[in-house]
């Protein structure tokens, strides 16, 4: 029995140590703000800012006319965001942002597929996984945003929509460990209505499995998955809390002292 019982043990494999994941609170300006805002922003709100650089990332999306202000005035310790990039490269293609260029600029972060290029600029999956292949051509960070609107969440179709995106990008992923999943329900972005911590909980804990099932467990392990839709410093404390969400894509509140209090909230966590 003794011989059996050690053969048994012999046979489950050893788990991989996976060390606890950095948190990232990104600010997502969208196409807000002035000369004066991003002065002011800056130096009176993000400069001013406390936290772990050890344990949390800050990121901050300003418009491309603002980010060579915004990079020479922040902090070593808070990075500049790219908001969108282009699916095909330098060229000639008249109001566009090439990963290249982004990268030569050096930064080291974009956001990509948030709904609002999905919806507004009719960005669909296979664009979104194609801006994610360019990235990861260039090496960059990428917040890859997923998320179902209000009537597929109504009609229960939030885990096929997440799939179905979530599919398509796959392909164009050789590096997860510059992939951040970002969820935002299309339903709570802008409007003030956040998905409650369980409702959130639920579909990260539906990411990870995603990630488990179609890359590896240690994988899933490793990658941040954030939560964005109307985060602000009220709901801050409960979201950050679950398990399996690992920052904030932070929007309306990112252009407001609000912001370094989610920070701070993230950071004491």
């Amino acid at each position: 029995m003794q011989k059996k019982d050690l053969a048994a043990q012999q046979q489950i494999p050893e788990q991989p140590k996976v060390d606890p994941r950095r948190l990232l609170v990104g600010g997502n300006w969208k196409s807000n703000g002035n000369v004066t805002f991003v002065r002011e922003m800056i130096n009176e709100v993000l400069n001013r800012m406390k936290f772990d650089e050890k344990k949390v990332d800050v990121v901050v999306a300003p418009i491309v006319i603002h980010i060579p202000s915004a990079k020479a005035m922040l902090n070593t310790n808070i990075m500049v965001c790219a908001q969108n990039i282009n699916m095909m490269g330098n060229g000639a293609y008249t109001g566009e942002v090439s990963a290249e260029q982004i990268k030569d600029f050096g930064l080291q972060w974009v956001i990509i597929g948030h709904s609002e290029r999905r919806k507004l600029f009719s960005e669909n999956n296979e664009i979104v996984a194609k801006k994610v292949e360019r990235a990861q051509d260039q090496g960059l960070n990428s917040i890859v945003c997923i998320g179902e609107t209000y009537e597929e969440r109504e009609e229960g179709l939030t885990k096929d929509i997440l799939k179905a995106q979530l599919d398509a990008i796959k392909q164009s992923i050789r590096d997860w460990s510059k992939i951040v999943i970002a969820y935002e329900p299309v339903w709570a972005i802008g409007t003030g209505k956040t998905a409650s911590s369980d409702m959130a909980a639920e579909v990260h804990d539906y990411i990870r499995k995603w990630v488990a099932q179609n890359c590896s467990e240690l994988i899933s392990q490793q990658t941040r998955i954030i939560y964005g839709g109307s985060v602000t410093e009220k709901n801050a404390e409960s979201l950050i809390t679950q398990k399996d969400i690992d920052g904030f894509l932070v929007g309306g509140a990112s252009l407001k002292q609000t912001f370094a209090e989610i920070v701070d909230i993230v950071n004491k966590s």
